[in-house]
């Protein structure tokens, strides 16, 4: 597996673009596009909040039979709970479908951003020539740029991939998110790309598999968005394609890899922490008590300071509705034994500050009681996000 140039057009058959519309009172790239050469396979996983964006149940009904060419995305307006936000997103859907000349139910639609606020719908529309003039099979930074918010930074990656018969394909990706981060079945918004061979329905189950093994397990402040959508693509264009193995390896690597961006530039974090908890009795079980421990303000405060408060991490363990016995378990922080069969080791506590003061620290959790295991990124909680979410709309 190679890491390439390229984001989320490195695979054969893609072109992007990403473009200035207005809708950003900062005057910044607010617009992408990603458009397949022809329709393609297409798998989506979208948020589970009952408060769901329209653009989110428009992709699911364009998706439902499993292709689409072309995904558009605008940000800095969510376009949710708006008196005329269906509207407007079936308004992006048809003018992105007529200037690429493509049919309507193969565009999806994503937007992000502020909730609540009236989409200026009249901007993008006006924007829509430029950015689809815009479109190149190199462009793929340029709507990486373009669909970021609070975010500090783009978020993109591409691995070429191999197999013993000499097969070859691509997946690649990007994504945005630093805030609301908190899955249940998708995340952020996220659009995926692969030359591979994938149909809607091999698409669908491996997209659903990798999601909930990698997006559904990263947490920045435990609230879910009203947006989340993660998009697959598949133009089937590599000329002799690898094993599909191999493809479901590389497509959980790119999910797990801007997973881990997204937790990195969290709001406000200084430092990821990877929560692992193993030997439990199921591997649902084991995510349960991961994520527990993730979305504790207490833990992610502790991890802040670099404190190996390992009461915390048993008490948030306590509340995740999973049985477990105390007394069987161990906890590690950053490698360094700090609670042995439910109760306190002897070990340096400056020693543990200094090896937990750095930008991952890896935080494991031994239940004892079975084989199953999960792992959980966070970020610390820092008075950072509370500073930038305490002004978010002022």
């Amino acid at each position: 597996m190679t890491p390439i140039d390229g984001g989320v057009t490195a695979a054969q058959g893609f072109r992007a673009a990403g473009v200035v519309s207005g809708v950003k009172p900062s005057g910044r790239p607010d617009l992408a596009l990603v458009v397949a050469d022809a329709p393609a396979g297409a798998a989506v996983v979208t948020t589970t909040n009952l408060v769901k964006a329209s653009a989110c149940l428009l992709t699911e009904r364009h998706a439902a039979d499993g292709t689409a060419q072309a995904v558009l995305i605008n940000s800095g307006n969510a376009n949710v709970c708006t008196p005329h936000g269906a509207e407007h997103t079936r308004a992006l859907a048809t003018a992105a479908a007529d200037h690429l000349g493509v049919a309507v139910e193969d565009v999806l639609v994503m937007s992000t951003g502020v909730i609540g606020v009236p989409l200026p719908v009249g901007r993008i529309l006006d924007a829509m020539p430029t950015l689809v003039d815009g479109l190149a099979p190199d462009a793929g930074p340029l709507a990486a740029e373009a669909i970021l918010t609070t975010d500090t930074h783009a978020k993109q990656v591409a691995f070429e991939v191999t197999d013993d018969a000499g097969g070859r394909c691509v997946v690649a990706g990007m994504a945005k998110g630093v805030g609301m981060i908190e899955p249940a079945m998708a995340t952020l918004l996220v659009v995926l790309t692969t030359d591979a061979p994938l149909a809607g329905p091999l698409a669908r189950r491996l997209l659903t598999g990798t999601v909930r093994r990698t997006f559904n397990r990263i947490s920045v402040d435990g609230d879910g968005s009203t947006s989340d959508t993660v998009a697959l693509l598949a133009s089937g264009q590599a000329e002799q394609p690898p094993n599909l193995e191999v493809v479901g390896h590389a497509l959980h690597a790119v999910c797990a890899d801007l997973a881990e961006q997204v937790v990195a530039d969290g709001e406000g974090a200084s430092r990821v922490a990877a929560i692992t908890v193993q030997h439990a009795a199921t591997e649902a079980e084991a995510e349960r008590l991961a994520r527990a421990i993730a979305t504790s303000l207490l833990v992610r405060a502790a991890i802040h300071g670099a404190d190996p408060n390992w009461g915390r991490i048993l008490m948030a363990m306590g509340s995740a509705g999973v049985a477990f016995d105390p007394r069987r378990v161990t906890v590690t922080c950053a490698g360094i034994t700090v609670c042995r069969f439910g109760v306190a080791t002897s070990f340096d506590r400056g020693q543990a500050a200094v090896a937990m003061d750095r930008p991952l620290v890896e935080i494991g959790v031994d239940v004892g009681s079975g084989h199953a295991r999960a792992t959980m990124l966070t970020c610390d909680l820092t008075p950072e996000y509370v500073r930038f979410n305490a002004e978010y709309t002022t």
